[in-house]
């Protein structure tokens, strides 16, 4: 039987690098997106080009309503759940934690943190053999800034991906014996879009001489992680993390 994944975030950066790859590895992908659709259809046509099956969905996964129809569209289009790929987040301009408003915090915690959880919630309910279901996997994107911190610009983002680490620790406990297994990849600096979130589109180049490997990192070499995550090359892990920094 074809396993079935989830990609919250999957349109762009590593979360399409994820899809695609998941998609060579036999897959069935649902890529989720919340307002990029030109980019999901355009990952989602490559997988169906390369005789892989996707499907692209709309959904914002920081709200109830919006987790609630992504689950339901994969329960009606593929019936069943074998993974879910956490992936989905937002940062927002650099600045310092004294210029933050609570505003900004509330849109990062809501799809970095409420987000993942939510989505986590409903692959539990989906996957677990406690709900006579056939076990799987969950991958959790963080990121190295849970670690460093991200002084002087992103303190909010670092700290919500804090909070899924935490997240992945303690799910991955509480799921263990369900036939569930719960691990983090945390990428450093990758060329991906979202420096242009920050306002910084070319951040990886200014300071990748920080990475002992002196490079940045490319969104397929976080996906390759992020796939032996969710395979069985994986049994006997589960609450733990791969640092994909180039040995930052």
């Amino acid at each position: 039987m074809e396993k079935t994944l989830i990609v919250t975030g999957g349109s762009r950066g590593i979360g399409a690098a994820t899809s695609l790859l998941a998609a060579r590895e036999g897959y069935k992908v649902c890529i989720n997106f919340r307002k990029d659709e030109v980019a999901a259809v355009n990952v989602m046509t490559s997988i169906k080009a390369a005789g892989g099956v996707a499907i692209a969905c709309k959904a914002d996964i920081g709200t109830t309503a919006g987790v609630d129809h992504l689950f339901r569209v994969v329960d009606e289009q593929f019936g069943r759940l074998d993974g879910l790929v956490n992936n989905a987040g937002i940062l927002e301009t650099q600045a310092r934690l004294a210029d933050i408003d609570a505003d900004r915090l509330q849109r990062i915690f809501q799809t970095n943190v409420i987000g993942a959880f939510l989505c986590a919630r409903e692959a539990v309910k989906r996957m677990s053999t406690k709900n006579k279901g056939d076990g799987g996997a969950i991958v959790n994107v963080s990121s190295g800034a849970a670690i460093s911190g991200a002084p002087g610009e992103y303190v909010d983002y670092a700290a919500s991906k804090g909070a899924m680490d935490t997240m992945t620790v303690g799910l991955a406990k509480e799921v263990a014996e369900e036939g569930i297994r719960v691990n983090g990849v945390r990428p450093g600096f990758i060329y991906t879009d979202i420096h242009a979130d920050g306002g910084e589109p070319d951040r990886v180049d200014r300071v990748k001489a920080f990475v002992p490997l002196k490079r940045g990192g490319t969104a397929t070499e976080v996906a390759e992680a992020i796939l032996w995550l969710l395979s069985d090359k994986s049994s006997f892990s589960t609450g733990t993390f791969i640092d994909v920094s180039g040995g930052k």
